[in-house]
């Protein structure tokens, strides 16, 4: 009996270090170039696309106010936000739509491009932004969207609640 306990306990040793895995340095994920390229293909799209943007100072998000909308609402992470959207890949292929249908999310559970986009914004307002894959889904995608995708949403506010 000692000795079936001692093998199974061997075993479970064996097996906890058998599934351990080594990380290796290359494996690890720095986000930095490909933020880089990012930023330069978003350049390269606006500018081949004549569409004027400002830059967010902070995180390099670039983006167009196509209308400011009205108030001084001052955003939280528990905003509330009401929204009609559309979000592209740079390609033009859409991979999320509210439809017409307007959509209502907790800012603090979106994307950071969004966090940092909308509040630019007031109620009644639209923006379009330009997404870097780091303040998106980075380097493991979601869905329709793949791995180190740049996004281009348009988003109309149509509400915002705390």
């Amino acid at each position: 009996m000692v000795k079936i306990k001692h093998f199974l306990l061997l075993f479970c040793i064996v097996g906890c270090f058998a599934a351990c895995k080594k990380v290796d340095v290359g494996e690890v994920y720095d986000p930095i170039p490909q933020f880089k390229a990012d930023t330069t293909a978003i350049r390269a799209f606006v500018k081949s696309n004549n569409i004027s943007v400002l830059k967010d100072e902070n995180t390099g998000v670039l983006y167009q106010i196509i209308a400011p909308g009205t108030g001084t609402y001052v955003y939280t992470t528990a905003s509330t936000i009401t929204v009609d959207y559309t979000g592209k890949l740079l390609n033009g292929t859409v991979f999320d739509s509210s439809s017409g249908t307007p959509r209502t999310f907790t800012l603090g559970g979106l994307i950071p491009g969004w966090q940092i986009a909308i509040p630019k914004i007031q109620k009644g307002g639209q923006i379009r932004f330009f997404v870097p894959s780091y303040f998106g889904y980075g380097n493991l995608g979601q869905g329709a969207v793949p791995a180190n995708a740049i996004l281009d949403f348009t988003v109309t506010l149509n509400n915002i609640a705390n």
